[in-house]
């Protein structure tokens, strides 16, 4: 009996077993299965549900004819309600300012589409997901059709443009059942009933008229051949309509409902095209006219992104036979002179704050950039200024001159809206496919026009400064400079490869150690240069091209950290402000072992793609891919790298030196977590206030307008741009805003290239002097890609340089704690700069010697006069 039992229970563990075994095996087809059904489930649920369809709702010009006025105590701006074009009246001159030149529709040169440009206070493009870029403008596509609402307060004027190529639209049913119409009805007073009854027929497939045509009602109307409906009268007239809109709004009716009977009405042609809406709002601060382009209120259809948008494209535009001259930002400034004559040349562009850099670039010919967002008109007598505010680093500035595509000189902002990047599909398709942003942030493009009683450039500059203080305030304070400033940039090491074990490895070069630093720059100081700010590049993580800064290492064949410590230590002894400079935007040649991970850090283009960069070629511009490349970083991860770079700067007492914040601007186009270009901007702006209020000094590049109130020096400022041939004249715009609160240096004269005329640049701009210095020779950078440092032996250019300084500081120093109040391009090759205590600096680019107010001005040479 017990041996039964035994064999039972054997046989049921084995059962039970055999059963466990089966549902194991098991687990995974059911699993499976159940991912199967969740993928089914979720596409037949959600991928097959079609998107409802984008509804942009046209507006409709109200027709009040009566003209729109704002006033202040200084200007008057008076608005034509049936063309949105306007004009500021200048109290204290008289002087009239218009949005659109005279005689537009007139112009003999411009073509159609040119004059309706000439006559718009807004043009904007869109695009296709091909690429293809097709431009509107307010007056063909919105004004003339009455597509437009003007809406007004006791400070504001607000114009709801829809552009587009749509016939004037009413919210009132072109055709409804009797069912709606009584429902409609019913809600009116006695008024709009009669009214609305009055311009409505009613058709009654059972008791039509003799001249009815049975078969056209129905073809236009099928939903007759069961239902009474009515139908608007075709000779209604718009005013009319505009009236009954007001009556069916009031009772309820909506554009959906619009939509809706406008299904029941066959007669009506299709227009598959697109429309936008977009707002533009107008309203004076103190004497200033603002002008605000929300991007929030922006309307269009995904499949068409507005590409672009220009505020006010022709406003104080000069005609073929005017005087006068347009200002733009390139370098320190440039004038356009009206009708130059120049029409075979391309018109003036330039990106403010440069490229984004998140925004990926197939060639790169030279680059467009402007450090400070003004521009401005001159009629000789009377100016303004327009200088951009919100969404500025959007922005490219234009201008060109009579005689190309329309017989007026004009500038104007173009904002670019909807970012885009090309998908590589040629492997698939034949034509370019392109991503575009997938919601515009929640900012606005605002532009301020400010309008100065003088025709001069120095006085248009003045009038930027003043802006400039009243925005910045003790951020930008006269500084008590009594001798030229000085930026020494000191080498500490660049990568080379070196083979190690027969593989080629990159290590640091050395080329000027701690202590070498320390030498060169006491010599310096005991020599007499005695404002000297030092940024110490290449000091760590590999040198130049500079690793992760996640942690800083300083470089072991440099010296020790005690031996960086006594150099900062030397140098604050001394009186020499020290600062290290550091790359925060980027990354070069770092991998898991210096903490990146390109995948989770770099930051993201439109395309979902890591923002790899690449080197140009001078000679092909294409990108060099078989280069190193580098990466852009995330917006948080750069911030972090800010921080380590003014902490570690923090804890040896030196100043923080920004290679990149300060000069590039990009994006973020992480979808997870995105930052606009604008926001990045904020975000700089933000951090660059708190080091200057933590007392911490700051050095950075190029100077762009935002970061120089919080600098303590800016080097490698632009002063000259580029050379274009539709520029008539450059003159120091900016420097005439900013001297005398804001410490600047040109590019190094000593690898400039051309040493002397560096020197001109910065007698004439009232630039400090900077050099860019190691300890070894030249010969050390052999075989390493960098070139540009073969000019910055110290031995071979101490004599040089002190010579240049001495005489430099001698007759110039005196001027660097004063206003530059006055400038005069005397002749294309000698100019005059004049200083606050009299002083005038001349400057003679020429080779041979000239003269004015009867000095004698030496070849290719500057003449200081107290």
């Amino acid at each position: 009996m017990e041996k039964q039992k035994k064999v039972l229970t054997e046989r049921q563990v084995e059962r039970r077993n055999a059963i466990i075994d089966t549902l194991k095996s098991m687990i995974f087809p059911v699993v499976l299965c159940l991912i199967i059904l969740a993928g089914v489930f979720f596409v037949v649920n959600y991928q097959g549900a079609v998107e409802e369809e984008e509804i942009i709702q046209p507006n409709a010009f109200g027709g009040n004819t009566d003209p729109i006025v704002l006033e202040s105590d200084g200007i008057k701006f008076t608005m034509d309600p049936e063309t949105t074009q306007f004009e500021v009246l200048v109290k204290s001159t008289g002087k009239v300012w218009k949005s659109n030149p005279e005689g537009a529709e007139d112009d003999t040169l411009a073509l159609p589409d040119e004059k309706a440009k000439l006559q718009s206070t807004l043009v904007m493009s869109y695009n296709t997901e091909a690429g293809l870029e097709t431009t509107y403008d307010s007056y063909n596509y919105s004004v003339k059709n009455g597509i437009y609402d003007i809406e007004t307060g006791d400070d504001y004027v607000k114009i709801n443009y829809s552009l587009g190529q749509v016939q004037k639209e009413f919210t009132i049913p072109p055709v409804c059942t009797k069912s709606d119409f009584d429902k409609w009805t019913k809600a009116m007073d006695k008024t709009g009933l009669n009214l609305v009854q009055q311009y409505y027929k009613k058709y009654d497939i059972n008791k039509l008229g003799k001249k009815d045509d049975k078969d056209a009602l129905l073809a236009s109307y099928p939903i007759m051949a069961d239902e009474v409906i009515y139908v608007l009268r075709d000779t209604t007239k718009d005013n009319v309509k505009l009236t009954m809109e007001g009556y069916f709004a009031d009772a309820g009716y909506t554009y959906e409902d619009l939509l809706k009977d406008k299904e029941l009405d066959n007669s009506s042609s299709t227009n598959d095209k697109p429309i936008f809406n977009v707002n533009v709002i107008y309203r004076l601060e103190g004497d200033d006219l603002v002008v605000e382009v929300p991007l929030k209120e922006l309307e269009y259809k995904k499949d068409y992104p507005i590409y672009t948008i220009t505020p006010l494209p022709y406003f104080g535009a000069g005609g073929k036979d005017d005087e006068g001259y347009m200002v733009v930002p390139e370098g320190g400034g440039a004038i356009i002179n009206f009708n130059n004559g120049k029409t075979s040349q391309n018109n003036y562009y330039a990106n403010v704050y440069g490229w984004d850099m998140a925004i990926s670039r197939e060639a790169v010919v030279h680059n467009t950039r402007a450090a400070y967002e003004v521009y401005g008109i001159s009629d000789k007598k009377d100016s303004f200024i327009c200088v951009l505010e919100d969404g500025k680093s959007y922005a490219a500035i234009t201008a060109d001159i009579a005689g190309k595509n329309n017989s007026f000189n004009y500038t104007n902002a173009v904002y670019s809206i909807c970012m885009r990047e090309k998908y590589d599909v040629g492997d698939i398709a034949n034509s370019e496919i392109y991503k575009y942003i997938d919601e515009l942030p929640d900012e606005s493009l605002i532009q301020r026009y400010r309008f100065v009683d003088s025709g001069e450039y120095v006085d248009m500059a003045k009038d930027y400064a003043d802006y400039l203080h009243a925005e910045y305030g003790n951020y930008l304070a006269l500084n008590d400079d009594e001798a030229t400033p000085v930026a020494i940039e000191i080498v500490g090491a660049v990568d080379k490869v070196k083979q190690i074990c027969g593989v080629p490895v990159s290590r640091p070069l050395k080329l000027t150690t701690y202590d070498e630093a320390d030498e060169m720059i006491t010599e310096l100081k005991n020599e007499g240069m005695t404002n000297m700010s030092v940024k110490l590049s290449g000091w760590a993580n590999g040198g130049v091209s500079q690793k992760l800064l996640k942690s800083v290492h300083t470089i072991s064949a440099l010296g020790s950290k005690k031996d960086l410590q006594n150099l900062v230590d030397s140098a604050n002894s001394q009186g020499i402000d020290i600062y290290l400079n550091g790359v925060t935007q980027y990354e070069y040649k770092s991998t898991l072992l210096n903490g990146f991970f390109s995948y989770r850090d770099a930051a993201k283009r439109i395309s979902k793609e890591r923002a790899e960069m690449f080197k140009y070629s001078a000679i092909t511009y294409a990108a060099r891919e078989g280069w190193q490349s580098y990466y852009l970083l995330h917006t948080e991860l750069a911030q972090k790298m800010d921080d380590n770079l003014e902490a570690y700067a923090s804890k040896l007492g030196a100043g923080v030196s920004f290679e990149d914040d300060g000069k590039d601007l990009s994006a973020d186009y992480y979808k997870k977590n995105p930052y606009s270009r604008e926001a990045v901007l904020n975000i700089q702006e933000a951090n660059f206030k708190a080091i200057n209020d933590s007392g911490q000094k700051m050095m950075i590049n190029m100077g762009n307008d935002y970061a120089i109130p919080y600098a303590s020096m800016v080097t490698n400022m632009d002063l000259r741009g580029n050379d274009y041939t539709i520029l008539d004249e450059c003159i120091p715009f900016y420097q005439l805003a900013i001297h005398g609160y804001i410490e600047y240096t040109s590019t190094p004269i000593n690898i400039s290239g051309n040493d002397t005329e560096q020197v001109l640049y910065s007698a004439e701009y009232g630039a400090g002097l900077q050099f860019t210095l190691m300890k070894e020779s030249s010969f050390a950078l052999q075989k390493t890609l960098y070139t540009e440092y073969y000019g910055s032996d110290y031995s071979a250019w101490h004599d040089r340089m002190m010579e240049i300084y001495t005489r430099y500081n001698n007759e110039l120093g005196h001027t660097f704690n004063q206003e530059m109040v006055g400038h005069d391009n005397i002749s294309e090759t000698l100019s005059c700069t004049t200083y606050a205590d009299g002083t005038k600096v001349y400057v003679n680019y020429d080779y041979v010697d000239a003269s004015a107010d009867g000095k004698t001005i030496p070849a290719r040479d500057y003449l200081v006069v107290k």
